[in-house]
């Protein structure tokens, strides 16, 4: 099933591991704070649990959405221009 994680994280260290902990999931990401990827119910517990251990008590909000297949794909993407913002094809 597809996921999204999304979070804010103010800690910059605690932000990293929460990337990374989502790359080792499989997920790649879609924006600074936004990772999307295919889990299983059991991967998406696993990563959770993964990120709780890796946030520990700093402040952090972190969300995962399952997403089922018509969601998924109602999904509408406007993806233009490069990481530095130069719209040119």
């Amino acid at each position: 099933m597809q996921c999204l994680v999304i979070y804010d994280i103010p800690h910059d260290g605690t932000r990293q591991k929460v990337a990374d902990a989502c790359l080792d999931y499989g997920l790649q990401r879609l924006q600074y704070s936004a990772f999307v990827g295919d889990l299983s119910r059991t991967h998406q517990r696993a990563l959770f649990g993964e990120i709780t251990r890796r946030v520990k008590r700093r402040a952090a909000n972190v969300q995962l959405f399952p997403l089922d297949e018509p969601s998924w794909g109602g999904r509408r993407v406007i993806a233009q221009g490069g990481p530095d913002g130069d719209d040119k094809p």
